[in-house]
């Protein structure tokens, strides 16, 4: 689908200075978040708002906008605020919490999923093509087995906050020119919780969770190649306030052959024969990642000529079946001859036509086609 163009987003000019853009997208921000949107699409439409002011609110990315448009930026890399509650988004970015009640309590104890987790797992190419278990570590926070996550002592328990009276904020007066206005921000106190803990866990010391490394034995599927990512769901961190646990993600790293290399689910092989097996044509044996398989060498063979091996390559990540082998061979020129086979190349050479053709096609633009470049 094609990309609205930012300032449209936000609806201001190009010309729109960073007050502009900063006071468009609390407005937008407002009105779309899912957790306060009615909107069917407030989910989308509020990740095309983030998006749109993540490029225009800084320097560079807004000139490279201005000048290239969507392709002179790069957004994957940019952050996902739909999981976030309303009110930790505007004050970490306009310095203020609430909604007038809106982001209260309600939004901020909100079930929230926990973190991802990464690890990255180098495997060799026969492992990448056919598939291997492997054990994995996975390091992250698990329940406190001491205080079983209440983060208080135990034969303790956690106190309701003095300072907010359960409610996880306080509200504050200030006095402007206009009157005195009212502002819902987050007790210091508990940090939000409601509760305090006046004598911790010392194993946790009153997070109710600690740093845990497990191991677990992973199947990894025949034919993943270099950058796939394989997602264990539920694996990663703990959620918040009873949401779901994060996902752990393996990103698969392949380390190269020896001879071997991959192009999709084809495997590409160079081979060198001689010159009397190019002439007279030959039964020879190539290695497969199936092991050795004989293939056939037809007289007057030329250097660059490509073979192909069905079903020999990279079984299919997804669905049945397989790529091929290509196997291309070159022709090695002796460069050191004994008597007897410099007489036998002499009178070779006096048998043919020693005239200079011209090619209309190099060596190498055969092989550019052989493969598609």
């Amino acid at each position: 689908m094609t990309k609205r163009d930012y300032y449209e987003v936000l609806q201001v000019s190009k010309s729109a200075g960073e007050d502009e853009l900063k006071s468009a997208f609390r407005r937008l921000a407002r009105q779309y978040h899912p957790d306060v949107s009615d909107d069917p699409d407030a989910e989308e439409k509020f990740k095309e708002i983030n998006e749109a002011y993540a490029v225009l609110s800084d320097r560079d990315k807004r000139a490279a906008y201005d000048r290239y448009g969507h392709a002179g930026v790069n957004t994957q890399g940019m952050p996902d605020f739909t999981n976030i509650d309303l009110s930790d988004i505007l004050e970490g970015i306009f310095g203020f919490g609430g909604f007038g009640g809106m982001g209260g309590r309600r939004s901020r104890n909100a079930p929230r999923r926990g973190a991802d987790l990464s690890s990255r797992v180098r495997l060799s190419f026969e492992e990448a093509a056919f598939g291997v278990e492997k054990e994995i570590e996975i390091t992250r926070d698990e329940t406190c087995h001491t205080c079983d996550g209440s983060g208080a002592k135990p034969g303790t328990s956690s106190q309701t906050c003095p300072q907010c009276n359960g409610q996880g904020e306080v509200r504050q007066v200030h006095q402007t020119l206009l009157g005195s206005m009212v502002q819902v921000v987050t007790c210091q106190r508990c940090n939000g919780r409601g509760e305090v803990i006046e004598t911790p866990c010392p194993t946790c010391n009153g997070r109710g969770l600690e740093r845990k490394t497990i191991k677990k034995l992973v199947t990894i599927p025949a034919g993943v190649s270099s950058g796939v990512q394989i997602r264990l769901a539920g694996e990663g961190q703990p959620g918040v306030y009873g949401g779901p646990q994060g996902n752990f993600y393996i990103e698969i790293e392949v380390e190269k052959h020896d001879y071997f290399r991959r192009s999709g689910d084809d495997i590409l092989l160079d081979l060198d024969i001689n010159v009397a097996q190019a002439v007279l044509g030959d039964e020879i044996q190539v290695p497969t990642l199936n092991g050795d398989v004989d293939l056939r060498i037809p007289p007057g063979t030329q250097p660059g000529k490509t073979f192909r091996l069905r079903d020999r390559g990279i079984p299919h990540l997804r669905g049945s079946g397989r790529g091929d082998q290509l196997v291309t061979v070159s022709v090695q020129v002796p460069t050191r001859l004994s008597s007897e086979q410099r007489e036998l190349f002499e009178q070779l050479a006096g048998t043919m036509d020693s005239d200079i053709k011209i090619q209309s096609q190099s060596f190498f633009d055969k092989l550019r086609e052989v493969f598609g470049g």
